[in-house]
């Protein structure tokens, strides 16, 4: 697969250690496969974020695992409880993938493509009920 990259974005995946530099490419893969217009950039000094009328995602490496963000204001469904953090926050939540996990490529694909149409039609914000 081929698509626009930020150089910066590929110098904070390029020095991750080799399972979470496969995790982090993966991902980036799934989300640039989910719509070719996604555009990729650093925000919060070094983070990797991906946005399409909004953020969309971000990756960050830990100790022992990969989060991936979702900037979603916990409105895109869930059903096979891959989310593993963040459920009470108001922006975003988290997956959390560890080495030797394999990534539910089909769903968080799925949310993916339902973040970015969300986006699309004004966002999270706009779309979620008022509580």
């Amino acid at each position: 697969m081929t698509y626009p990259t930020d150089p910066r974005v590929d110098v904070y995946i390029g020095a991750l250690p080799g399972w979470q530099r496969d995790i982090c490419q993966r991902v980036r893969d799934l989300v640039h496969a989910a719509d070719p217009e996604v555009t990729e950039t650093i925000k919060r000094t070094d983070r990797p974020y991906f946005v399409l009328d909004g953020n969309i995602c971000a990756l960050q490496a830990a100790r022992d695992h990969v989060n991936v963000f979702l900037y979603d204001g916990g409105i895109v469904p869930d059903p096979q409880g891959i989310i593993t953090g963040g459920h009470d926050n108001k922006t975003a939540r988290t997956v959390a993938i560890r080495k030797d996990e394999t990534i539910n490529a089909p769903v968080l694909a799925a949310m993916f493509a339902q973040i970015i149409a969300n986006n699309r039609v004004g966002g999270w914000r706009k779309l979620k009920p008022a509580t």
